[in-house]
C-alpha cells in the first residue's frame, strides 16, 4: 500500500490499538482483584504496567493521529477528527483520575475505599477507551482507506516517523 520500507500507517496504527487493548484488559483484570481481593503486589505490579504503557505509548500513538493523520484526513473530511480529538482530551482526563487512583491505592494498601475506587476508574477508563479504539477502527480508519490516495498515506506515513 505504501512504499515497502515503510509499513502502511494505518496498520501501524491497528497495531497500537491491539496492543492498548491487552494492555486495558490486563488493567481492568487487575483492578478488580485488588478491589475484590485487596492489595497484592502481583496486581499491582500488571496494573503499574498498564499505567506505563498508557502514559508512554499512547501518547506517542494520540500524537501520531493528531499531527500525523488528522491534518492529512481533514483536507477531505473533518467531522470524525473533531470527535477523535475530544476523545483524547477525555482520555487523558481519565488518564489523570487513573493515575491518582493508584497513587492512592500505593500510599493505602489496605484500604477498600481506595481498591473500589482504582477498579471503577479503571472499568471508567477502559470503557471509554475501548469505545475509543472501536470509533477508530470502524469508523475512522475505514473513511481512511477510502478517502485517502496512497500520495496522501505516505505522507501520513513521513509524518509519523
Amino acid at each position: 500500500m505504501v512504499n515497502s520500507r515503510q509499513i502502511d500507517p494505518i496498520a501501524r496504527l491497528l497495531q497500537d490499538h491491539d496492543r492498548a487493548l491487552v494492555q486495558l484488559a490486563t488493567l481492568n483484570k487487575a483492578a478488580k482483584a485488588i478491589s475484590e481481593h485487596g492489595f497484592s503486589p502481583e496486581s499491582f505490579r500488571k496494573v503499574l504496567s498498564a499505567l506505563e504503557f498508557i502514559e508512554e505509548e499512547v501518547s506517542v500513538h494520540n500524537t501520531r493521529e493528531e499531527e500525523a493523520l488528522f491534518p492529512v484526513l481533514e483536507r477531505y473530511v473533518e467531522g470524525p477528527t473533531g470527535l477523535m480529538r475530544e476523545d483524547h482530551k477525555t482520555l487523558k482526563k481519565e488518564f489523570t483520575r487513573l493515575r491518582r487512583a493508584v497513587d492512592t491505592m500505593e500510599d493505602n494498601k489496605r484500604s477498600k475505599r481506595a481498591a473500589r475506587e482504582l477498579a471503577s476508574v479503571s472499568r471508567t477508563m477502559v470503557q471509554i477507551f475501548v469505545n475509543h479504539i472501536h470509533k477508530e477502527n470502524y469508523i475512522l480508519f475505514p473513511l481512511v482507506q477510502k478517502f485517502l490516495t496512497k500520495d496522501a498515506l505516505r505522507e501520513v506515513a513521513r509524518r509519523m516517523v
